[in-house]
């Protein structure tokens, strides 16, 4: 498995297989933008060529003590095999590397799998953030400080 910074030329692989992933139409919360914007402080997974996974992230402008996950995403065969883990540490070490102290996430509340995933590497889980999205677009939101242990 070979993980790499994200190019803006990753952006058509990751597009053309997020809705099989995820199983429902997702890649319309997936612009180009962040692959053309922030390739260099996101991640591309390979196995033989293949793409096994993707993370989307960057350091906030806005905030800066915090770096946010905005997309992440692991092929359904390679679910389970420490993938995501391994994509997300390599995220957090970035961002410490930078100074970053704080990690943020959301996900929909109907995404078990990505509030265990939350959970089980040490983010805090809020509740449901009525309308966090937009109307009818609640999202349950995550925090990770970075200032004790290794997640």
């Amino acid at each position: 498995m070979r993980l790499r910074p994200a190019t803006s030329g990753d952006y058509d692989a990751v597009v053309a297989v997020v809705d099989a992933w995820w199983g429902r139409a997702v890649a319309a919360s997936l612009p180009r933008l962040f692959f053309d914007h922030f390739a260099a402080t996101s991640l591309v997974a390979e196995c033989d060529g293949e793409l096994a996974g993707f993370l989307v992230g960057f350091l906030s402008a806005d905030h800066p003590e915090e770096a946010y996950v905005h997309f992440a995403g692991v092929h359904p065969a390679r679910r389970g095999s420490g993938l995501g883990r391994r994509l997300y540490h390599r995220f957090i070490d970035g961002a410490r590397l930078d100074g970053r102290t704080v990690i943020r996430a959301i996900t929909s509340p109907r995404n078990t799998d990505s509030v265990a995933f939350h959970e089980a590497m040490g983010f805090e889980v809020g509740e449901p953030v009525r309308g966090y999205n937009g109307p009818g677009r609640d999202m349950v939101t995550f925090v990770l400080s970075l200032s004790g242990d290794r997640a």
